[in-house]
């Protein structure tokens, strides 16, 4: 398919929302096992920025300039040889890591990690799910929670999530209440009736204080399992070793720094009966499918922070950086000025 398209890139390490460039492109081409999607919708994740800022150089950006956006909806335009799964005029989503594309008109992604999207799964709610929702998916695996239904003969676990009402957090918190587990959820006080009255968690703490600091459950349980989303040098390992239960639990870490990988290797040549497991997350077709086929049963749901189109993208990126983003944080490109 011939012709440019605009896109939004960065060029140097650095920069934040003013380092992002808006520029016109070729449009690419699907290699073989490929898909060109028309996108409708990425939505940024803390990896865009971080990325940006240099947290994995020299790996990731692999070149400049760089088009972030990780996480793809939109509807196929053509294929590339060897795909037949999908033809023209599909509605999909996809996951493009490590070479993003999404904050643009056009991009390409592999068809191995294409789904198709029902119309019950709107393309910004779609576009939530590749990398947020199948990190929370795995992390409760890593920890050892299923999401099968305690009445059909599964554990019910007491999990806490850390981070509760952002990108992860709030489908981990999602996901772990489908499988009847016990939830405890921190987050900022603003946030606190979301997480329990939208998300369905059975506690929900203030990290603010005290007790949320300490991870201290109100009803005194102990936790089996803890998904770990705020950012990783918040809570020392000690927080953690005196809130899980002393049968031992696990405490998955999806943002792991240095301190969480030497302690990791730590409980492992001690045979110790609580750890923390550093979570790297690589999605596959199947996770993305189950996530998908949660959201069109009405049995899991993006919270949507704010939506930007894809000329206003800066603003969307400067919002994930805040912090302060509930939920997820969408671009749409056919979204109103």
């Amino acid at each position: 398919m011939a012709g440019t398209m605009s896109a939004v890139q960065y060029d140097r390490y650095g920069g934040g929302a003013q380092g992002l460039k808006h520029v016109e492109v070729p449009i690419p081409s699907p290699k073989k096992g490929e898909v060109l999607i028309r996108m409708e919708a990425t939505s940024i994740n803390q990896v865009d920025w971080k990325f940006q800022k240099g947290v994995a150089r020299p790996v990731m950006p692999r070149k400049f300039p760089f088009v972030s956006g990780f996480d793809l909806a939109g509807e196929v335009v053509e294929v590339g040889a060897g795909v037949t799964e999908f033809k023209a005029g599909d509605k999909v989503i996809a996951f493009n890591f490590p070479k993003g594309g999404g904050l643009a008109e056009y991009a390409v992604a592999s068809a191995s990690l294409t789904v198709a999207r029902p119309p019950e799964v709107s393309a910004a709610q779609g576009a939530c799910l590749p990398m947020a929702a199948v990190t929370a998916l795995r992390s409760l695996q890593a920890a050892g929670v299923t999401l099968d239904d305690p009445a059909a003969g599964g554990a019910r676990k007491n999990v806490l999530v850390t981070a509760a009402s952002g990108g992860v957090g709030h489908f981990a918190v999602q996901l772990a209440r489908l499988g009847g587990h016990r939830v405890t959820a921190t987050c900022g006080a603003r946030n606190l009736g979301l997480v329990r009255d939208k998300l369905g968690a059975d506690e929900a703490l203030d990290y603010g204080t005290p007790e949320g600091a300490a991870l201290r459950s109100p009803s005194g349980r102990k936790y089996d399992a803890v998904v770990h989303c705020a950012p990783a040098a918040g809570v020392p390992w000690s927080v953690f070793r005196r809130a899980l239960a002393d049968a031992g639990g696990k405490v998955v870490d999806i943002t792991p720094g240095f301190a969480a990988a030497v302690t990791a290797i730590l409980q492992m040549a001690t045979f110790s009966k609580k750890r923390l497991v550093p979570l790297i997350v690589t999605p596959t077709k199947e996770d993305m499918e189950l996530v998908v086929g949660l959201v069109k049963q009405g049995r899991l749901a993006a919270v949507i922070d704010s939506s930007y189109p894809l000329s206003r993208a800066e603003e969307g990126w400067a919002r994930s950086m805040s912090g302060h983003a509930t939920g997820k944080v969408v671009v749409e490109m056919g979204g109103s000025e």
